[in-house]
């Protein structure tokens, strides 16, 4: 599968001295063109904007299918576990399978992944400090796995030694500390193909008061997972393709429904391969910054945010104003290239579809 990716066009050269949705457009249809497979049509899309506004707007050819992999129900779907207790503590039993899927990252491209249970990212595991946490994992993979949670835990749980080869398992259990934002990955060698292959989720662990304060409005607040990634679609150790939650302008053409002053929170996580830094840009609001998630004080107030790899922080806004605001990485080809959405921001009365 990689030797056949690895001949194919360079994606990236396609995409480079276009601008705006013209080139983005024209860019990712060939894209598909030269990666789909045979049998798979390629819808079009069309709209005013890409006419009247070609310079001012960014998207592709088509639409990604959510029968196996749903972006917006990524963004609010947390994994608890099984929960049960034992001397007074909280156990939470979770099950992790590393499978080799293919995944569609834009209309017509796609990625053969290593993934946490089919889906890249893996699922969002969340618990509260304190509970005891118990993780079955399984590989039906093809290279030897593991799971390495960020945190504090013992050395033995720690997913660098304990290799689990493909047909094997392994159970992983601990008292889940820190409170705060985590992620977990997969640790085996070559660490960055297992990495960027798609082996990795978010690993959220609240605090035992019950969770965050919420924002001064005392309102129910809404929150969303994003995990910033890139994928290197032929293989030659530069991405082409870049999203929050591994699918290209999703959340442009799935726009995240948001009510005025409505309290918002945002679990951001980098896992971008191949690239140092990746970025969190917010249009018309700033927004209070909790880094690593483990204090309940913010560190700054700002809309631009630079975190490299393995880096993830809280973020808290809520818009003063209705309207379609963006949110990108302020890199711009890795906007160009798929790392960009739009809250759509409307009157509180207002009923969202």
């Amino acid at each position: 599968m990689e030797d056949t990716e690895k001949r194919k066009l360079s994606r990236r050269s396609l995409f480079k001295g276009f601008a705006g949705i013209t080139g983005a457009v024209g860019a990712v249809a060939a894209l598909a063109n030269s990666a789909t497979k045979a049998d798979t049509p390629i819808s079009t899309y069309s709209s005013p904007s890409m006419h009247h506004d070609a310079h001012t707007q960014m998207g592709v050819v088509g639409d990604v299918g959510t029968q196996n992999f749903d972006p917006t129900r990524f963004l609010t779907d947390f994994d608890y576990g099984e929960v049960s207790k034992t001397g007074g503590q909280t156990v939470r039993e979770y099950t992790v399978v590393a499978e080799d899927v293919e995944i569609e990252i834009a209309p017509g491209i796609f990625f053969p992944a290593w993934t946490y249970n089919g889906t890249v990212p893996g699922p969002t595991i969340r618990c509260t400090e304190g509970d005891f946490i118990r993780i079955h994992f399984t590989n039906t993979g093809s290279h030897p796995h593991t799971i390495h949670f960020h945190g504090i835990h013992p050395g033995n749980m720690d997913g660098v030694f304990e290799i689990v080869h493909p047909g094997d398992d392994f159970t992983y259990e601990f008292t889940a500390a820190p409170y705060g934002l985590h992620l977990y990955h997969c640790h085996s060698v070559p660490l960055k193909r297992h990495i960027h292959k798609g082996l990795y989720g978010t690993f959220i662990i609240d605090p035992k008061d019950g969770g965050r304060p919420m924002v001064k409005e005392k309102r129910e607040i809404k929150e969303m997972v994003m995990v910033m990634n890139g994928f290197d679609t032929n293989f030659d150790g530069d991405n082409e393709v870049y999203a929050v939650n591994t699918v290209a302008f999703h959340y442009q053409r799935h726009q995240i429904k948001l009510r005025l002053n409505e309290p918002v929170r945002v679990y951001l996580v980098n896992v971008t391969e191949f690239d140092p830094i990746n970025s969190f840009h917010l249009h018309g609001e700033l927004y209070e910054v909790y880094r690593t998630g483990t204090t309940l004080t913010p560190h700054d107030y700002t809309d631009t945010l630079v975190l490299c790899q393995g880096e993830r922080h809280i973020l808290e806004f809520s818009f003063k104003y209705p309207g379609k605001y963006m949110f990108h990485a302020h890199q711009s080809e890795f906007a160009e290239l798929g790392w960009m959405g739009l809250f759509d921001v409307i009157d509180e009365e207002a009923p969202i579809a």
